[in-house]
């Protein structure tokens, strides 16, 4: 999908559209990344570094820092929400599950793409009639949901479609688009969460060659799998390279009891669910941010987790922080000021390049 550039639009705001269609359009449900890592895997030497790749399936650049008696991994989760096969019904339909936090009200009746061991195909959610059916509004649960493929089960075996098979929104619908004043956009897809945390990475990696900035402490950057199912790949990382600051660098939904809003401030979390945050962290990289001109708002979650607070639960590193964009329409089509993106690879920019002890 190619965007039309406005006579509005900055060229790092054609850096960071360009750069997410691109990773829009690799499909990465939860547990089944391969296409995303060989993605990234080239891009990363294609910028001129020599990436590693654990069993686990995270890739990681390992930077040497001026001194490596303390370490910092930056880590944005390659995955995304989706819905998984549960079984094949006679009439060819199937039945489902969320990857995730996938919700029926989110995905709505729409096309979607199957990922057979065989064979990619097109199916249709489907949630029944709206005349005689339901008898009220109430959210639908996925058990209450069907896939209509239009195949018999011999072809969907034929395919490899099987208990487990992965199933995703069609790549052409998840945008981007760009919505509002050309001179202060605002950005929309299917899903931020969490190519615009790599979108990040991969551009501070990418200057920090171009200017051949040394950061102070060794730093990792890293792009890990299954946060959305169980952060599983941070916290196998963390096990391995013991940092001691792990930052996640995800997304900030705004929520009722978080007092947020969507603009071009970025946010940091001050807690979640699982445990608070580093005040050192969170006093470090609000300094970046200043340094910069951004502003960091302050975010506290009470049903969200992150990548950071997995890690922090098994005690393999010392400080933790989460840090990114501010977006509306969180595991849905979400929407975020383009601005917030760019102040958000400012602040991390000035981050790893500055270490005041």
């Amino acid at each position: 999908m190619k965007l039309r550039k406005s006579v509005y639009m900055k060229d790092y705001q054609e850096e960071i559209i360009t750069l997410f269609t691109e990773l829009l359009n690799v499909p990465s449900p939860s547990g089944q990344e391969d296409k995303m890592i060989d993605y990234l895997l080239e891009k990363l030497k294609s910028l001129g570094y020599d990436p590693e790749k654990d069993h686990s399936g995270n890739v990681y650049v390992k930077i040497k820092g001026d001194r490596s008696d303390i370490s910092c991994c930056l880590a944005a989760h390659i995955d995304e929400i989706g819905l998984m096969v549960t079984k094949i019904n006679e009439d060819g339909s199937l039945n489902v599950e969320r990857v995730g936090g996938s919700l029926p009200w989110k995905y709505g009746e729409r096309p979607v793409e199957i990922f057979g061991k065989n064979a990619i195909i097109k199916g249709l959610t489907s949630m029944g009639s709206g005349h005689g059916g339901r008898k009220s509004d109430t959210q639908i649960k996925w058990d209450e949901v069907k896939i209509i493929t239009g195949y018999s089960t011999e072809k969907l075996r034929s395919y490899g479609i099987e208990a487990g098979t992965r199933i995703l929104p069609l790549r052409s619908d998840c945008g981007p688009h760009i919505l509002g004043e050309e001179n202060d956009p605002l950005l929309a897809a299917w899903t931020f969460d969490d190519r615009m945390g790599v979108v990040a990475l991969l551009r501070l990696l990418k200057v920090m060659k171009e200017e051949g900035i040394q950061p102070k402490i060794d730093m990792i950057i890293a792009f890990t799998v299954q946060e959305e199912t169980s952060c599983f790949g941070a916290r196998s990382l963390a096990q391995k390279i013991k940092p001691t600051y792990f930052v996640a660098v995800d997304g900030c939904p705004t929520a009722s009891h978080s007092p947020i809003e969507m603009d071009e401030r970025p946010g940091i979390w001050l807690k979640d669910r699982r445990q608070f945050y580093s005040e050192e962290l969170i006093e470090r990289l609000t300094n970046a941010a200043n340094k910069v001109g951004v502003e960091l708002q302050r975010a506290i979650f009470t049903g969200a987790a992150s990548d950071a607070s997995s890690v922090g639960m098994t005690g393999f590193a010392d400080q933790l922080a989460t840090i990114g964009h501010v977006r509306n329409n969180s595991h849905g089509y979400e929407v975020a000021s383009l601005e917030a993106f760019e102040n958000l690879f400012k602040t991390l920019k000035e981050f790893v390049s500055t270490w005041v002890e």
